[in-house]
């Protein structure tokens, strides 16, 4: 099985950049079919799809996102990390990675505990 395990500062001020770090183990990111995903969940709102690192190395991102999230990896440490830029309180979320495959009919079958992440000054 896959373990993802979510890592950074828990604080950003506005209008820097949220940036953090997925840690897998148990499954290698560069697994042929395999898709590796940020999403988010503000404080009393739903989940929002941040976008995908595949295991080429290709990215895909939300529309409403795609102007400020920049997503890559390090496939020595088996690592994938989010940026985001330009952040302000509207940002402040939990934040999730989670793993895609085909199993599960592209859907997610694996996700981090989440950590939250606020945009204050």
């Amino acid at each position: 099985q896959v373990q993802l395990q979510e890592s950074g500062p828990g604080l950003v001020k506005p209008s820097q950049t949220l940036s953090l770090t997925c840690t897998a183990s148990g499954g290698s990111i560069t697994t042929d079919y395999s898709y590796w995903s940020w999403i988010r969940q503000p404080p009393g709102k739903g989940l929002e799809w941040i976008g995908y690192i595949a295991a080429s190395g290709t990215t895909y991102y939300s529309p409403s996102l795609k102007n400020r999230a920049s997503i890559s990896r390090d496939t020595s440490k088996n690592q994938f990390t989010l940026q985001l830029s330009s952040v302000t309180p509207e940002d402040t979320a939990v934040f999730y990675c989670a793993r895609v495959g085909p199993k599960t009919g592209w859907g997610h079958d694996y996700w981090g505990q989440g950590t939250l992440v606020t945009v204050s000054s």
